[in-house]
């Protein structure tokens, strides 16, 4: 993950003052992205890492959501997982660097055996405990099935993006980490006052929330109410803090997972 061991979740401390503070070095630019997205190495005190670093400046203008803003709900989305306490999005922070200021993400390396847990697969040969979202056909008319693993740290997430009305889980958004955790990435174009919530892990719809994940909402909602919400108000617009509450509130309410909505597309496109 880095060259000197540093783990996101074990070293968090160390990571975000690396991220914060460390010289910003850019290796070179992520051309899948819609948004400028530069590879980078940070180094500070002996300590060296690899970073995802996003320019305000190279941000694409989106008709929903409000012009260089998305830095800022990435950071957002970070101290939303810290919070929760699982993890699942890498250490961010807003910094300066040599474009201007933009997010900067600890770069998650996935070693070459990590497991997949979402993809296309032939249609009828969906290994166990495997959920179908959609079915599709390649060029050739063969039948496949959008379809992800029945993971508890899936589920997590799942959760997550309900809490952070995240538009935009693609499967290529979903990593498995050295250490054999899960991480989510991109989360750009979360937050919004409106439901937006587009994924490609609806598997779990409607179904009842997990223990765990109960229990970390019930804490949760104190935090947005306090210090939490104090520190999302330095990145989202009062009524978009509001929203978080609201999610959180809605799905201890309901005790379940969120259905998939009717006027706004389910998924990402492409899923993955």
């Amino acid at each position: 993950m880095t060259s000197s061991g540093l783990q996101p979740r074990q070293d968090g401390d160390a990571a975000l003052r690396l991220l914060r503070d460390g010289v910003l070095d850019l290796e070179g630019r992520l051309v899948d992205a819609s948004n400028t997205t530069l590879r980078g190495i940070l180094t500070l005190d002996g300590m060296t890492a690899r970073c995802v670093y996003k320019p305000v400046r190279g941000e694409r203008p989106l008709w929903d959501f409000p012009d260089g803003t998305l830095a800022g709900r990435e950071v957002s989305a970070y101290l939303v997982s810290r919070a929760t306490g699982w993890g699942l999005v890498p250490p961010t922070v807003l910094r300066d660097g040599p474009l201007g200021p933009g997010s900067c993400q600890l770069w998650i390396d996935e070693p070459e055996d990590a497991e997949a847990l979402v993809g296309f697969l032939p249609a009828g040969e969906l290994p166990p405990r495997w959920i179908p979202i959609a079915a599709a056909r390649d060029d050739d008319g063969a039948a496949y099935a959008l379809a992800h693993a029945d993971d508890p740290r899936l589920a997590r997430l799942a959760v997550l993006d309900a809490v952070l009305n995240n538009a935009d889980r693609k499967g290529g958004h979903v990593l498995v980490g050295a250490d054999d955790r899960i991480y989510g990435v991109d989360h750009g174009v979360s937050f919004h006052v409106e439901d937006k919530l587009r994924t490609v892990l609806w598997g779990w719809a409607g179904k009842q929330l997990p223990p765990d994940a109960v229990e970390m909402l019930d804490a949760l909602a104190g935090q947005v109410a306090g210090p939490l919400g104090a520190e999302l108000a330095d990145h989202l617009t009062i009524s978009e803090v509001a929203g978080v509450a609201a999610r959180v509130d809605r799905l201890r309410e309901t005790g379940s997972f969120p259905l998939p909505p009717e006027d706004w597309p389910a998924m990402p496109w492409p899923p993955m």
